[in-house]
């Protein structure tokens, strides 16, 4: 265990950074007609340079919210309700500012990567409903110090600064919102300049204090079973996904490693099936739309498995499927985590974790049973010595020594 700091960095916590790379300083609001409101992606917050917070203190006439939905946040479900907003969000259909004559009372901007910005509005009910606006910028962006995805993306703040002035018609109005994001980026540059490093040349530690990963697995393999799920899902840009369309189990696969007995079964979608599913899957539809009601299926999973097994998967959304199936497990393992404190690397997909080992899948019985046995093999490897951590590089290219044994008598090599 390691010593905790003598001191801990001041933080601002007016734009929650460290106090000496606060940027407070260098704010210039200015008012807008447009009441704006930022939706944060819990995972924008965690992100040392993210500009939406500074976007917000830069627009007195603006909210934040952090979350995956307006559903069940009272204010934004007014907001929506109220007839008078829109959503910055380019896709198709989506309506270019430029060409609006009379702009939107209120404009929700979410913050968060392509990704995660998509799927917050399309699995939304509320704002996936809302008239989509989109822009075309002049000129690439300012953010010399994140690479961006393509030419044309810009950073939350300067993508609002872009839009207000084409809604309100007042170019150059909104640029002193821009100085404080222009001394951020000049600031981490000379940073990068003097010292060389950045964000990303910190090599992670996480096995810097020895300690055994895999101590929960190893503690009693009879108690271990691996498993997998599979869900009926929609493409978020289906034309006629329909709402409230939220993943649900539709197969299940297990095995209890000491023994290899086996529980594999389909059960009824309750929601239409997504078109794509079955060929994810790589079974038929027929298959599914037959299969066992899941009351049944259910009720015999509940016989297989047992009070104190330890379930294993392969990151966290089997452990989600159970949970809003009822049947949450009370205790599970992501091995995937595992697997990334054990190697101090990232695990990859499972199947080519397997496949990296000499495994052969089998080909022709569905992707959960070729993702099971992946992951029978990985579990296997773990739990008799033939996955063991290495030796670890941790910072500016030092090596350090790899003990030879730990308290728990896990060898490292």
């Amino acid at each position: 265990m390691t010593e905790a700091p003598d001191a801990f960095r001041d933080v601002c916590w007016r734009c929650r950074r460290p106090k000496r790379v606060c940027w407070c300083g260098d704010l210039r609001p200015v008012d807008s007609q447009t009441h704006v409101v930022f939706i944060q992606h819990p995972r924008e917050t965690k992100v040392p340079i993210s500009t939406c917070r500074m976007a917000h203190l830069s627009l007195p006439n603006s909210e934040l919210h952090i979350g995956l939905s307006a559903v069940g946040n009272p204010r934004l479900e007014e907001l929506c309700a109220s007839g008078e907003v829109a959503v910055l969000f380019p896709s198709d259909g989506a309506t270019d500012v430029a060409s609006l004559e009379r702009p939107p009372k209120n404009l929700v901007v979410v913050d968060g990567t392509w990704s995660n910005a998509k799927k917050v509005v399309e699995k939304c009910p509320l704002l996936s409903k809302l008239p989509r606006l989109s822009f075309q910028p002049e000129k690439p962006g300012n953010y010399r110090i994140r690479k961006e995805p393509e030419a044309h993306c810009l950073s939350t703040i300067e993508a609002v600064t872009y839009v207000l002035e084409s809604l309100e018609k007042s170019p150059g109005r909104f640029v002193p919102m821009l100085s404080v994001f222009d001394a951020m980026v000049e600031r981490q540059l000379a940073h990068i300049g003097t010292t060389g490093q950045t964000r990303h040349s910190f090599t992670r530690r996480r096995n810097s204090v020895p300690f055994d990963p895999t101590a929960e697995l190893r503690a009693d393999p009879a108690r271990v079973v691996i498993v997998f799920g599979e869900a009926n899902a929609w493409p978020l840009d289906a034309p006629n996904r329909p709402q409230g369309d939220e993943t649900e189990l539709v197969q299940l696969v297990a095995e209890r490693v000491a023994t290899g007995e086996r529980f594999a079964s389909m059960m009824q979608p309750l929601r239409p099936l997504g078109p794509t599913v079955a060929f994810h899957l790589d079974v038929k539809d027929d298959e599914l739309l037959a299969a066992p009601a899941r009351a049944d299926v259910i009720a015999r999973w509940k016989t297989f498995v047992r009070p104190d097994d330890l379930l294993v998967g392969w990151g966290s959304f089997c452990r989600a499927l159970l949970e809003a199936e009822g049947v949450a497990p009370a205790n599970f393992l992501n091995l995937r985590g595992v697997l990334a404190q054990l190697l101090d690397e990232r695990p990859g997909s499972v199947e080519a974790r397997a496949v990296a080992r000499g495994v052969s899948l089998s080909a022709g019985r569905g992707r959960a049973i070729r993702r099971l046995e992946a992951l029978g093999e990985v579990t296997r490897a773990v739990l008799d010595g033939r996955l063991r951590r290495k030796e670890k590089v941790y910072e500016f290219g030092r090596s350090a020594p790899a003990p030879t044994a730990t308290a728990s008598g896990f060898k490292e090599t």
